[in-house]
């Protein structure tokens, strides 16, 4: 039976791409096999944006067969799943029974081995955190072949080195993980136009909403800088509802039509709420996935693809490293339409995860000559506000930023080095950006 493929294969963002050696097992003892004759990272369903899931000229294991819920339970809501089961599913499944994972990003087609080893966080961070702190335990299999249940009480330093660790522990075979209750299938979602970046983030501290997040107005200039629209929403009375019918983007759009789709989605959604406002019912899936709903999203950036930028910045520095960010992000004219900005509190799951308090910001950035020296200015930015970028977003930080904007990288080092000392689990990422130290 053939069990590695060649193959190409890329990052969401479509710019970082790599050609190996990819295995897809659907069984514990078929990855057991695996990793005793040929040992490797793995991956998930490839939803990060750059090269964090990439292994050029290696092999990689495709964890997104073993996707099975091993058990749950009904009054406590602790479910025990493979890897490759994706949050989505998650929300699907046990939604109707009053129960969803309690920090979902952006995208449902997240598996729960990405969401673990990228401490994905959500529109209601403040409240909820980040998706590390609702694992119970984690299932590792390690770089010697053998696997072992890991949690806060059973070999914290390598559970906390797991969660947001990029998958340099080992491959994450399964996880219990703690769902929040899930009180209704609908949610009560308001909009309300906003005029500027001050305003933005004024109305965002003083949101009191469970989810809250704004949409930016990326062609927003002068006066107009940080104008949109904010969410904020909580659990309505609804019954559960069968997400929308998707769409798909059967192809990939031409590079030179991605500015007049960004000056018309621009126009168009800045108007999708009223200057009063608007109220309305969304269905969960809706609400929190709302690119799912058009598959091949990432196509309309064109074949050379797109990066994304996200960084976190904290209260004192915020309002002034933002402007800066946006004035340089327009004036660029490479910026897509989906620019977020959403409030962040300080809860983590591991020792590289991503979120802290202060505000982050989030843009698309189409990959045209000029993307490397705007996104070297953003870290720039960043690294001088003391802020923060995420690593699953990531296509071009500096290596030396590192260090700074994760501060216990050197014990997060000195882990992942005793785990895996021949380094079976490094990545195309790891290596850009030296984060074994050994280079």
């Amino acid at each position: 039976m053939m069990r590695w493929k060649q193959d190409d294969y890329a990052g969401w963002g479509g710019v970082m791409r790599a050609h190996g050696r990819i295995a897809r097992p659907e069984r514990v003892i078929t990855l057991t096999e695996l990793m005793a004759e040929t040992p490797a990272p793995a991956m998930g369903a490839r939803r990060s944006y750059g090269d964090t899931a990439l292994n050029g000229d290696g092999a990689i294991i495709d964890m997104t067969r073993m996707d099975k819920f091993l058990s749950f339970d009904a009054e406590t809501g602790l479910l025990e799943a493979e890897a490759g089961a994706t949050l989505g599913d998650m929300l699907k499944t046990f939604g109707p029974k009053g129960w969803m994972p309690a920090v979902v990003p952006g995208t449902g087609f997240v598996t729960l081995g990405g969401a673990i080893a990228n401490d994905v966080h959500g529109k209601n961070h403040r409240m909820a955190g980040s998706f590390g702190q609702h694992i119970e335990s984690i299932q590792l299999l390690g770089a010697d072949g053998k696997s072992q249940r890991i949690s806060l009480k059973r070999n914290a330093p390598l559970f906390k080195a797991t969660i947001g660790g990029l998958g340099q522990t080992g491959v994450i075979l399964s996880a219990r993980i703690h769902l929040a209750k899930c009180p209704a299938g609908t949610m009560a979602v308001e909009e309300r136009r906003i005029a500027d970046l001050d305003s933005f983030i004024d109305a965002l501290i003083a949101s009191t909403a469970t989810y809250s997040v704004g949409w930016v107005d990326i062609t927003g200039s002068g006066v107009n800088l940080g104008r949109g629209i904010l969410e904020e929403a909580d659990f309505a009375n609804g019954t559960f509802r069968k997400p929308r019918r998707t769409k798909k983007v059967p192809l990939n759009f031409p590079g030179f039509s991605i500015k007049l789709f960004v000056k018309a989605f621009n126009w168009l959604y800045l108007r999708r709420a009223s200057a009063d406002g608007r109220n309305r019912e969304r269905a969960l899936t809706d609400f929190f996935f709302p690119l799912d709903r058009i598959l091949n999203v990432n196509r309309l950036y064109g074949k050379k693809g797109f990066h994304q930028f996200q960084c976190v910045l904290p209260d004192e520095t915020a309002r002034a490293a933002l402007q800066k960010m946006l004035e340089e992000a327009n004036q660029s004219g490479l910026c897509s339409p989906l620019t977020v900005l959403k409030r962040m509190g300080s809860g983590r799951g591991g020792m590289m995860s991503f979120p802290m308090g202060g505000m982050t910001l989030a843009i698309d950035i189409a990959n045209k000559t000029k993307a490397q020296a705007l996104l070297a200015r953003l870290n720039d930015i960043t690294k001088n506000a003391k802020g923060r970028v995420y690593l699953a977003k990531d296509s071009s930080l500096d290596p030396m930023y590192l260090r700074e904007m994760y501060p216990e990288l050197a014990d997060f080092r000195k882990i992942i080095n005793e785990a895996d000392p021949e380094g079976v689990f490094e990545t195309n990422m790891t290596r850009r950006l030296n984060i074994r130290g050994k280079s």
